[in-house]
């Protein structure tokens, strides 16, 4: 029996020869799969390896992630997994591949003087332009394969790599180029600067390169974009993803989905106005109740220009017809013991209108942050308190609330309604200005009481391995 990779841009993908080919651009669209393939072309090659990189450990170990997902195929190749003190798959002929992360810049210096014939990254615009092109310089090879580099990603407008691929996506839409999936240019790196050609011998005449190991300079590169629809094995097994991705906020929607290159976090994106459900009456079926509070940080503290920094306290609940209501916002200029105050206050007046209210207090890093915590813990006895330290930009934590507020592709209302007060014009001002808006109290105060609200809640491989494939026909 042979294994063979699905039609279309992940059969590509493994019978490309390119020396760098990029694949993806889209979530779903089987990358990871196929890059865990890829060193199988030449398993019968005893002196082959080669490694697959991630940001951190922890992607590579997660739940399904690429370690789980290399149990569904190399058992059945004769792998036998090694975690200790390397991470690694073992093959009969002496072939390896190794897992490994490359977090910091300094990671890199750990693999000088390796030999790597295949460099692996998967979600290459996690690694920064430096890691790439210092790795590219360990990717050699006296095993009698040519080195080359394989990578899967998925778009991101701020990262290097949009740039590196500018020529496969339209730079009006963000959109892959159809016709230019999969095509072939050529580049050199002088003084940190690409200069690309559609043919190596036009970048031979323009630098005047002469010698073989001179013309062997100038690296072939090709992006193959994919979707989720080429993934029709997904979509049969769990054909609930689909939905998945159209229920995310627009930026994330256009980046998973349709593989958009350009669309970044702008003001309107997250939370348009036109979205919000206006009500002049908190309804009663309310079966959940969480107060978030989003306390300046040490440093706006200090450099406030116009008196104290906000503080920011959103009632937000949860109905039961699964939408969310905004009940009550709290957004003002307080020293240290107002906002303790105002907070033991709202946590009484709370429980008095909607009973068990949960509080989540967000934590500044640091001694500082663990001070005020327990100081916050003992103001609130008796009430139920969660106290959380934040991680990951403003953006990625409003990315759910937002989907929320948007609500499904093709609906005209969100599934978010909005109490109408005096508060309700700032708070919906300060949210259809986000990101781009100096202040954004009240949307991390929103962010987190939905966090909190919501917490809690393959391909099947043959038992015959491939050997020695035949790249032009797309097998593998």
């Amino acid at each position: 029996m042979e294994i063979r990779p699905q039609k279309g841009p992940q059969e590509q993908f493994l019978s490309c020869n390119a020396d760098i080919c990029i694949y993806g651009g889209a979530a779903g669209g089987g990358k990871t799969f196929a890059l865990l393939l890829e060193p199988l072309h030449y398993i019968n090659n005893g002196k082959f390896g080669a490694v697959i990189f991630r940001k951190n450990n922890n992607q590579i170990f997660a739940e399904s992630g690429l370690w789980d997902t290399a149990y569904n195929i190399y058992p059945f190749c004769g792998g036998k997994a090694v975690k200790s003190p390397v991470s690694v798959w073992r093959f009969p002929s002496g072939m390896k591949v190794t897992f490994s992360h490359i977090e910091l810049e300094k990671d890199v210096l750990k693999w000088q003087g390796s030999q790597i014939p295949l460099l692996l990254f998967d979600e290459l615009t996690h690694f920064s332009k430096k890691q790439f092109f210092y790795m590219l310089s360990r990717n050699r090879s006296t095993c009698g394969v040519k080195p080359y580099v394989r990578a899967t990603c998925n778009p991101d407008s701020e990262s290097w790599v949009a740039e590196f691929i500018s020529w496969w996506w339209d730079e009006k839409t963000g959109y892959p180029i159809a016709e230019r999936s999969g095509k072939i240019r050529w580049f050199i790196r002088r003084n940190d600067v690409l200069h690309w050609a559609d043919r190596k011998e036009e970048l031979w005449q323009t630098f005047e390169l002469k010698t073989p190991e001179e013309k062997a300079e100038p690296k072939s590169v090709t992006f193959i974009a994919s979707t989720l629809q080429d993934n029709q094995i997904l979509l049969e097994k769990d054909p609930s993803y689909l939905a998945n991705l159209k229920a995310l906020s627009i930026v994330e929607r256009e980046r998973l989905l349709y593989g958009n290159w350009k669309i970044k976090p702008a003001a309107g994106l997250y939370f348009p106005r036109n979205k919000a459900n206006l009500i002049e009456e908190i309804p009663n079926d309310v079966r959940q109740w969480v107060r978030a509070w989003d306390f300046a940080a040490t440093e706006d503290r200090k450099n406030t220009d116009n008196g104290a920094a906000y503080t920011a306290g959103v009632l937000i609940g949860k109905r039961e017809n699964g939408s969310y209501i905004i009940a009550d916002v709290i957004n003002r200029r307080m020293n240290a013991s107002e906002v303790r105050e105002t907070v033991h206050n709202t946590a009484k007046i709370d429980k008095k209108n909607h009973k068990n209210v949960k509080i989540r207090l967000s934590q500044d890093p640091g001694q500082a942050g663990k001070d005020q915590a327990e100081q916050y813990m003992k103001l609130l006895s008796g009430f139920p308190v969660t106290i959380v330290r934040e991680s990951g930009s403003k953006e990625t934590r409003a990315e759910p609330f937002s989907a929320q507020w948007i609500g499904l592709q093709g609906t005209e209302k969100g599934k978010v309604y909005v109490l109408l007060s005096d508060w309700t014009e700032s708070y919906l001002s300060q949210l259809e200005s986000f990101p781009e808006s100096k202040y954004k109290d009240m949307v991390d105060a929103s962010s987190n009481g939905f966090a909190e609200l919501t917490k809690g809640t393959t391909t099947i491989v043959p038992p015959v391995c491939f050997a020695d494939s035949d790249r032009e026909n797309g097998w593998i």
